[in-house]
């Protein structure tokens, strides 16, 4: 009865994903980058770090798009096509991983501070205000002036800024869990603590690291972007989608390709996520079936 009950809740997932437009759009936008992503070096038309001397006027402006540079290119006359598409798997690289990362330590911070109460609860939670207690782009230029930039500090400052705010979602819904009938019976039984919480509670509360992870992610990739272009993230010559913004602000009028183009790969990454983050919320909301 179980299984029959578990494998109509979850064809009933995935007809509802299904129905919704959000899910397509969603997901075909987030497909074409991650492809874009995975076979930069087959797409890509030069090296991005490549500079060319035909890449700049007699002036030393860059070009426009052109034949030879279909996206144009930037002020040292390299590729921007390619550095868009090399940039878009350092993003993405990053922002995946740090996601991946808070979400499996937020998730085991809520757990623990749900399912034990008492000092653990009260010594995680306050860690977890504390952070909280920064707004996130403060906290993390805070932590990169400190760190040397690197692509393992962007991971660390991803990480230290994503996973409070998912440690209390899930302690939330681990307090209500833990209370349940089928919770009891398990410790009537002889089950430990740690068969408990990974066998019985954290599959009830799974569906919401999976939720919190698909529309997080848009906002990792703004925040990567944003410690770029500050100055704090990813290091210069790597394409990074905020570095490159950056190179291009002072050149805004003579070179708009240079912002344009990683601001719509931005637009389009973000977009993607929240509308395919969007579609798999309330899908996995039971009061979706009802409707």
């Amino acid at each position: 009865m179980a299984i029959t009950t578990a494998a109509q809740s979850n064809n009933s997932f995935w007809a509802i994903l299904r129905r919704m437009p959000r899910t397509w759009v969603g997901g075909a936008l987030v497909v074409a980058v991650v492809l874009s992503a995975i076979f930069a070096p087959q797409l890509s038309p030069t090296d991005p770090l490549k500079q060319f001397r035909e890449g700049l006027s007699a002036t030393g402006v860059p070009l426009g798009p052109n034949e030879q540079f279909p996206m144009g290119t930037d002020h040292l006359g390299r590729d921007m096509m390619s550095r868009l598409l090399y940039g878009a798997q350092v993003s993405l690289t990053v922002s995946f991983v740090a996601n991946t990362v808070a979400a499996i330590f937020g998730t085991l911070v809520g757990l623990l501070a749900g399912y034990y109460s008492g000092k653990i609860d009260w010594l995680l939670m306050r860690i977890t205000d504390v952070l909280l207690a920064f707004p996130a782009i403060l906290l993390a230029l805070g932590l990169g002036s400190v760190l040397r930039p690197s692509i393992p500090t962007v991971l660390i400052i991803l990480t230290v800024i994503n996973w409070p705010a998912l440690a209390r979602l899930v302690r939330s819904q681990v307090l209500s869990v833990r209370e349940r009938a089928f919770i009891e019976s398990a410790r009537c039984i002889g089950a430990s603590d740690w068969h408990i919480m990974i066998r019985h509670i954290l599959p009830q509360i799974a569906a919401i690291t999976v939720v919190w992870g698909t529309l997080n992610f848009a906002n990792t990739v703004l925040i990567e972007s944003s410690l770029s272009f500050l100055g704090v993230g990813v290091p210069l010559p790597l394409p990074s989608w905020g570095n490159m913004i950056a190179e291009g602000q002072s050149r805004y009028r003579i070179a708009p390709w240079m912002i344009l183009a990683p601001t719509a790969a931005i637009l389009i990454t973000t977009l993607g996520f929240n509308l395919l983050g969007d579609a798999v919320r309330d899908a996995l909301d039971p009061r979706t079936s009802q409707r």
